[in-house]
């Protein structure tokens, strides 16, 4: 599928409803149960409408937690190398679009604004690439500013965590990732302009998603201190549990080693 196909794809048709809704019912218990999913701030996305969700980016599998996590159908755009072969026409139907990285691609801009203007939900990660340590937040781009004021969509901030390293080679990790939503940052009355776009950025968005990445790290940091301290207590326990019992000679002796008879401290003190 080369670009223009899946973009005319992505406008027209959009993606299937009935097939997100079957993919989201089989991938949410795996989510959920081995990667720990937990979400807060959901009820703050709104029910209709155009909205940008906002989130730091740690996986390629970001969008689809930010999918699992929402009510309404989320749409994503992903790099273009996605899209070749028989994989593109089902990422286009589950929501997706391409986008060429490293420069301004204006088909994907375009699609973008098309999903926005028919009241649709997109995800776009503001760092434009993934930031593999667990710890740290990339540098934001003003791209999904750019679209909010020029669509009137309002700018949902989210961060996400844990979501680094979920594979080792095949398999998936056991890992515990969590996804926060802040308040929507309505753009109505500001002028769409690249300086109102980095401002709304600087000094609105992204504050708001390093306060939740910041929360749901420190988070789960009082949570591994938690497990190591039961742990700890949890081995003093076992060691008791299953400390050997004495060797049967030694316990054989200390039924033998009967105490003395009763007047044996009045003879010894008689003796005296």
């Amino acid at each position: 599928m080369t670009n223009e196909e899946a973009h005319r794809l992505a406008r027209e048709k959009g993606g299937s409803r009935a097939l997100y809704v079957l993919v989201k019912l089989l991938v949410t218990p795996f989510m959920r149960l081995w990667f720990g999913l937990r979400t807060s701030g959901v009820e703050r996305i709104p029910d209709d409408g155009p909205v940008i969700i906002a989130p730091n980016h740690k996986s390629f599998w970001d969008a689809f937690f930010v999918g699992v996590a929402t009510r309404r159908q989320v749409r994503f755009m992903g790099k273009t190398e996605l899209f070749e072969g028989f994989a593109g026409p089902l990422l286009v139907r589950l929501g997706a679009f391409p986008v060429r990285r490293g420069a301004a691609d204006e088909d994907a801009l375009d699609t973008a604004r098309s999903i926005l203007r028919q009241g649709g939900v997109l995800a776009l990660f503001p760092e434009g690439t993934r930031i593999r340590d667990p710890d740290a937040l990339g540098e934001p781009r003003s791209g999904a500013a750019r679209l909010a004021l020029e669509t009137g969509a309002p700018l949902v901030p989210a961060a996400i965590s844990g979501s680094e390293r979920l594979f080792l080679g095949p398999l998936p990790r056991p890992r515990r990732v969590a996804l926060s939503f802040g308040e929507p940052i309505p753009v109505e009355g500001l002028t769409p302009s690249p300086q109102t776009a980095r401002e709304l950025i600087a000094e609105e968005l992204w504050p708001e998603v390093e306060r939740e990445f910041g929360r749901l790290r420190a988070h789960r940091g009082l949570l591994a201190a938690a497990l190591a301290a039961l742990g700890v207590g949890a081995g003093v326990v076992a060691r008791r549990l299953l400390r050997p019992p004495p060797p049967r000679r030694w316990a054989r002796l200390q039924r033998l080693r009967k105490p003395p008879p009763r007047g044996w401290a009045r003879l010894r003190r008689r003796r005296r």
